[in-house]
């Protein structure tokens, strides 16, 4: 009777056993469709954007320009005040596209890297906020799609921080390791609780962006709950 008992146990336990491997192994699975879905989506977005970035920087930037040139060698009678309004309205339709085509998506980051085009955006944005970058020695050109990723999380980072909220300072630190590439972003404004804030749009599209590189990511309040930062840790593969 106890060799029965004992060989009943054992046959549930193996059954529970193996109940718990097959639905941890359809988590697993679901998990890793999830992340499929996500980096499929935000690829088809970013080309969707570089298409139609290209096409504003490339096509109509250019056809402006020309404009601008033909402008400027137009004969106008002498009516100077016409010419310079004009001319005035055609640099500003420039400098729209050529925002608009950055925003979309950063068309140069391929060519001058993502360093270079972190520090053209802090240049855009040093009459609103002061922002500090420090790359560590040793940082190694990514991937395209992880640079375009990173510059897109430190672009909406800022852009929260300017319009939410009270922070004067931006900090943003990226150092390389053997197994992982750490990228800190920081802010000394009134933070926030990630477990009690409502999750905008900002955040969401932070973290599928993270989700998309398949990096870990955290939260936090500096400066005695005043501020917030941001710690990413990217794989390397």
């Amino acid at each position: 009777m106890a060799i029965i008992v004992s060989f009943i146990l054992l046959a549930y336990r193996a059954f529970i056993s193996r109940i718990i491997q097959e639905k941890n192994t359809r988590h697993e699975a679901e998990v890793l469709h999830q992340k499929k879905l996500v980096l499929e989506n935000i690829r088809a977005q970013e080309e969707e954007r570089k298409r139609i970035a290209v096409m504003i920087h490339d096509d109509i930037g250019n056809r402006l320009n020309i404009l601008s040139l033909w402008l400027n060698n137009l004969d106008t009678k002498g009516d100077a005040l016409i010419k310079k309004n004009i001319y005035t309205q055609m640099s500003s339709l420039i400098d729209a596209a050529r925002s608009i085509s950055h925003t979309l998506y950063p068309v140069n980051l391929e060519s001058v890297g993502l360093v270079l085009y972190v520090e053209e955006l802090i240049a855009n944005l040093s009459h609103k906020i002061n922002i500090s970058l420090q790359v560590m020695p040793g940082y190694e050109k990514k991937d395209l799609f992880i640079e375009v990723q990173l510059y897109r999380i430190i672009q909406e980072f800022t852009t929260n921080v300017i319009r939410h909220s009270t922070a004067t300072d931006v900090w943003i630190y990226i150092k390389d390791y053997p197994q992982n590439m750490a990228v800190v972003i920081s802010d000394n404004g009134q933070g926030f609780d990630y477990e009690q804030v409502k999750k905008g749009m900002g955040i969401k599209n932070i973290e599928s962006r993270i989700k998309s590189m398949n990096a870990a990511h955290k939260w936090k309040n500096t400066f005695l709950n005043k501020g917030s930062r941001l710690i990413i840790k990217i794989p390397k593969t």
